[in-house]
């Protein structure tokens, strides 16, 4: 029975110790799933002066275009795209999803990402882009 706590006790402080261990080198995505770590991801957006314009039948058409850039020297998983159209107060007014043309972007990479909405709201003044779970990226 002796032998048995201590080879539990030791595998219980193996285990902490990986983990730890991971966490603390920051493998991606692992300590998201406990709650810990930096779940911000190493890709860069960059994005295209905003298209506003009134559609023949009266409808505004609202396009967003740029690139998804991974500066990094590993490849990198793409989350969605958030945007956020805020108003002079910065409230958000409208907000949607950009899925990504690929999951995946190899090391020093970009792609294209665009959208288009018709009737936002009139009052949106400001877009804010950033990938979903994650604070606010470019502007």
């Amino acid at each position: 029975m002796r032998r048995w706590t201590i080879g539990a006790v030791l595998a219980g402080l193996l285990m902490l110790v990986a983990t730890a261990a991971i966490l603390w080198t920051g493998m991606p995505g692992i300590g998201g799933w406990f709650g810990v770590g930096s779940t911000e991801s190493a890709l860069e957006l960059r994005s295209n002066p905003i298209e506003r314009r009134e559609l023949e039948n009266g409808s505004e058409l609202f396009a967003i275009s740029g690139q998804i850039i991974n500066p990094s020297s590993t490849a990198q998983r793409v989350p969605d795209l958030r945007a956020e159209l805020k108003d002079a107060q910065g409230r958000v007014v409208f907000s949607w999803a950009i899925a990504p043309q690929q999951r995946t972007l190899g090391p020093g990479a970009s792609m294209d990402f665009n959208s288009a909405k018709l009737d936002v709201p009139p009052s949106s003044k400001r877009l804010d882009l950033s990938f979903a779970g994650e604070g606010s990226g470019a502007n």
